[in-house]
């Protein structure tokens, strides 16, 4: 993709972010990259102390360390509990989350609607239909989480073709008509869902279809990572290669095709990146709430909205803000766990109100 860079009209109310003019916008952004970058490596590390058994950071860093450096293990037990179980689950929980908000941040920017989320195209109900057909109906119970996920992916990528389809016959993926007919397939695939749910012989399906619509990382191991985690890496690449496009197309369609975007296909190409993606990461760990919607503003608010500070920033405070909600789920009802959107829709809604009422908050502002 080529880049279209925009450069603000100095008597525009663009000029500046948040109250922040842009000099100090410009000063400012790696402070917050800097912070951010911080936290998030000391939270890998401190999450992994959290759970049934909790452990002090003094006992993860051992751990840590002996695996780093090939020495021999000082406690089978805690090696087992850091870096089987607990490791893998902290890292998935950064990429999930990382996923997620770059997902949120360009679906925003595809669709021109703040209130835009990951699941918007329907492929979250889709992947729904998917993993409840496996839970129900029993078929290749022996492979356990694989076949979960991968019904998943299959219906979120099925659903997410048909939205495709659909919008494309009725004129393009104009904006609004994403919007409707995502919102109009997913709830049709959810109703799917809840009569596959109700025509189940297996009164627990019910119980284990909720568990997994709400998120968990429960199931995180090393094996899982690679895939969600080279995904979640090529479209963040393929998104930052055309963050120029993203800033013309956030202006509106006719202004991006004045600066010689090609409207169609970049929206064409976006849509089937963040289907792809969206269907990967939901595959992985279930529909988790808010992460995609609340995150791109905040981060929105630290270093503008200008796409090629906006998608990194979003990444990495989606992978901190999963991190904690993670730990929250292990820690709140211990030794048992609660769902992923429990605690980030508990969360996240209070932090979208407040975000929203703060007077200097303009979505799409110029960063």
């Amino acid at each position: 993709m080529s880049s279209v860079q925009l450069a603000p009209a100095r008597s525009s109310p663009a000029h500046t972010v948040a109250g922040a003019p842009w000099s100090a916008r410009r000063l400012r952004t790696p402070l917050a990259f800097f912070l951010v970058t911080l936290a998030l490596l000391a939270s890998l590390v401190l999450s992994t102390a959290f759970g049934a058994e909790a452990l002090s950071p003094a006992t993860v860093l051992d751990v840590l360390v002996r695996r780093m450096t090939d020495r021999p293990v000082a406690d089978l037990a805690h090696d087992t509990i850091v870096w089987q179980l607990r490791v893998p689950r902290a890292l998935l929980a950064a990429v999930v989350g990382a996923g997620l908000a770059l997902a949120g941040a360009a679906m925003q920017t595809l669709v021109r609607n703040p209130l835009a989320d990951p699941y918007l195209l329907g492929v979250s109900s889709g992947a729904s239909v998917g993993a409840t057909a496996v839970i129900t109906s029993g078929l290749f119970a022996g492979a356990g989480a694989l076949t979960l996920s991968g019904g998943a992916l299959a219906g979120a990528l099925g659903a997410a073709a048909l939205v495709f389809a659909v919008a494309t016959a009725q004129g393009g993926l104009t904006p609004l008509r994403l919007v409707l007919t995502g919102t109009v397939l997913g709830s049709a695939f959810s109703a799917i869902a809840s009569y596959l749910v109700f025509r189940s012989p297996d009164p627990a399906a019910a119980q284990s279809v909720l568990f997994w619509l709400l998120g968990s990382l429960a199931g995180a191991e090393w094996y899982r990572l690679a895939i969600p985690a080279i995904t979640v890496g090529v479209v963040a690449a393929a998104l930052l290669a055309g963050s120029g496009w993203l800033d013309a197309l956030a202006t509106g369609s006719d202004t991006a095709a004045s600066l010689g975007v090609p409207v169609r296909a970049v929206r064409a190409g976006l849509f089937v990146l963040l289907a792809i993606l969206v269907g990967v990461l939901v595959a992985v760990s279930g529909g988790i709430g808010f992460v995609g919607l609340v995150v791109p503003h905040a981060a929105r608010l630290l270093v503008g909205a200008r796409h090629r500070v906006l998608l990194p920033a979003s990444a990495m405070c989606g992978a901190l803000f999963l991190l904690w909600v993670d730990v929250v789920t292990r820690i709140l009802v211990r030794p048992t766990e609660i769902p992923l959107s429990v605690v980030s829709g508990l969360i996240g809604a209070p932090a979208f109100l407040v975000l929203l009422g703060r007077r200097r908050y303009r979505f799409g502002a110029d960063g």
